[in-house]
């Protein structure tokens, strides 16, 4: 049995829904396309498929082992450098994370993109504020916020994280509209639990200012503070990304505009093996071009 003809088979029979289908694809026949999928089960002494009459439905074994399939055929066509347009499609499981609030404001909006650009790559994201261990969790990449530790670890720098500070137009009646930062001392903030009461520092110009905020509230989800904002229990620093649709619809005003908050460095760090699937190189380039870092 030709192991790679078979696991090319395998795929196709996976991706095409049953056997006749991939056999066509193929060309050739059906009792042929079977041939080969028993021979692959015999070698596997495991099954690959359960098949009824009307349909069949990879097994659990089936499942993992299609994914390897992929890896390995795109490897032999990788290293022979004879791969065709087909099987130069990006295809498989990609397993991507990031901070939750980047995540779903702006990163998930994003992806729509991508899945049309690699519409046979299967996307797992996980959000969540904790850095991931790309080794450790299985990751092929993921987003980071703040500056990077020393690895071996390949990266690309992406735009700067920018915060603002916003509050409720209901809010700012009530309260007066800051117009500098000691105006912010009669204000009470809503806090994301992670930074807790760090001081927010402003800058304009020459002038720097820092400022410790009082809070009756924290919370650990970036969107239940801008949710927070919105309902009018106090001031709020939050990703520009997660509140730039808020500001512009009027839902939230940002106040002390010409005052800078320090920007986060952001980066998509990756593996650095020699060998990189099609699918996590065309992610890292979609990343760079929606995310770019432009240098000044």
């Amino acid at each position: 049995m030709d192991l790679f003809t078979a696991m090319r088979t395998f795929v196709e029979v996976a991706q095409a829904g049953s056997m006749n289908a991939a056999a066509l694809k193929l060309n050739v026949s059906g009792a042929l396309v079977g041939q080969r999928i028993a021979g692959l089960e015999d070698h596997l002494q495991a099954k690959l498929l359960n098949r009824t009459t009307r349909q069949q439905k990879l097994t659990d074994f089936g499942e993992s082992y299609l994914e390897q399939c992929k890896d390995i055929l795109e490897l032999v066509n990788f290293s022979e450098g004879k791969a065709s347009d087909q099987t130069r499609q990006p295809q498989g499981r990609l397993r991507i994370a990031a901070p939750m609030s980047f995540g779903t404001s702006a990163l998930m909006p994003a992806l729509k993109d991508f899945t049309e650009i690699a519409p046979e790559v299967e996307i797992e994201l996980t959000l969540s504020d904790k850095n991931e261990d790309l080794i450790a969790d299985g990751f092929d990449a993921a987003f980071r916020i703040g500056t990077l530790e020393d690895s071996d670890l390949m990266y690309v720098q992406l735009a700067p994280y920018k915060m603002l500070v916003c509050a409720s137009d209901t809010y700012l009646e009530q309260h007066g509209k800051p117009q500098k930062p000691s105006d912010l001392d009669h204000l009470r903030a809503v806090l994301f639990s992670k930074t807790g009461r760090k001081p927010w520092r402003f800058k304009n110009g020459t002038d720097e200012i820092s400022w410790s905020p009082r809070a009756n509230t924290s919370v650990n989800s970036g969107q239940a503070v801008r949710v927070a904002a919105k309902t009018g229990m106090g001031i709020a620093m939050l990703p520009e990304t997660l509140v730039k649709g808020d500001i512009a619809e009027g839902k939230l005003v940002q106040v002390l505009s010409n005052w800078n908050l320090p920007e986060q460095p952001m980066a998509l760090i990756y593996h650095s093996d020699r060998y990189r699937p099609q699918r996590l190189t065309t992610f890292i380039d979609f990343v760079r071009s929606v995310f770019k870092h432009h240098h000044t």
